[in-house]
């Protein structure tokens, strides 16, 4: 088979199914977690109310394969290539979560979810992130290190002021940023691995960062899922910023390069212009369907 073949073949596939895993794990997630009481932001009791419910443990397995998939296709195609198609995870979701729902989708979400893929998209094929950084390069950790802390910090900060559907999206940032973090140091484990053995990343601090950033990242999904009382804003931030957040920690700690030219930088901002004009459709439609279902249920508990 062709190179051509091989990526039409064998990547597209993985990850179009993989980003179907992912949106079926995040639609059955979502509903799950509005079944177990709410907890403060970071509190693992959610999780001992969740692992009892046997879909939301089938979940996790799907999320599982969705991973693997997501290997398979980017062992096989380019990053440009692969990530707007996992990023489609977010339509795939916004259908098996109106399914389960029992409800018609609705095609404004599915518009800002476009919208947000196609910008991610666009913003990578003009970005042409390139290399394969798995190391430090010596250049400064601390800055970007405390700018994503600071961002979290405010986001966190923002959820507990907002209300509404703007909390989830709050959260989601947050989470996409703890995730972003965990992809872009995984790079420097495997590399660790790959270059010294299974012991050589106990050796490092990044192993241990993983180890602390990840399931916090995961249990702070979760708690995203519930706040939201629809899940298309969410997933889409967090499927958003998380690749983006990995690529900034390629760029500015593992030594990987990005288009830079004039018009490259003017194309990078109206990508990242089309994501955030998704992200902001995708969280006032949520929340105009809110207060809809909102009215909806108190006319019928009244009438």
């Amino acid at each position: 088979m062709s190179s051509a073949g091989t990526v039409l073949g064998v990547a597209v596939p993985a990850a179009v199914i993989g980003a179907a895993s992912f949106g079926l794990a995040s639609a059955i997630q979502h509903r799950v977690t509005k079944q177990v009481p709410q907890v403060s932001t970071f509190s693992p009791r959610i999780l001992w109310d969740l692992v009892r419910k046997p879909i939301w443990v089938l979940s996790i397995g799907t999320v599982i394969v969705g991973l693997s998939l997501q290997v398979v296709a980017l062992a096989f195609g380019p990053l440009v290539l692969v990530q707007p198609l996992l990023v489609t995870s977010v339509l795939f979701g916004a259908g098996f979560a109106a399914w389960l729902a029992g409800r018609p989708m609705d095609w404004v979400l599915a518009l800002g979810g476009l919208a947000c893929a196609g910008g991610l998209a666009a913003f990578l094929l003009l970005a042409r992130p390139s290399g394969q950084g798995s190391d430090f390069t010596g250049a400064p950790v601390l800055p970007l290190a405390l700018l994503l802390g600071l961002l979290v910090l405010l986001s966190l900060l923002a959820a507990r002021w907002l209300r509404g559907e703007f909390v989830a999206v709050a959260l989601a940032v947050a989470t996409g940023i703890l995730y972003g973090v965990t992809a872009g140091l995984m790079r420097v484990v495997a590399g660790y691995f790959r270059t010294g053995g299974i012991f050589e990343p106990f050796t490092h601090w990044s192993l241990y960062v993983v180890c602390a950033i990840g399931p916090l990242g995961f249990l702070l999904s979760q708690q995203t899922f519930q706040r939201g009382r629809l899940m298309s804003p969410a997933l889409a931030v967090i499927t958003t910023v998380d690749p983006l957040v990995s690529a900034a920690i390629g760029v500015s700690w593992l030594g990987e390069r990005i288009e830079y030219s004039s018009a490259a930088l003017a194309g990078e901002t109206l990508a990242a212009v089309a994501i955030v004009g998704g992200i902001v459709l995708l969280a006032r439609r949520s929340e105009q369907l809110r207060r809809a279902m909102a009215e909806q249920e108190g006319a019928s508990t009244w009438g």
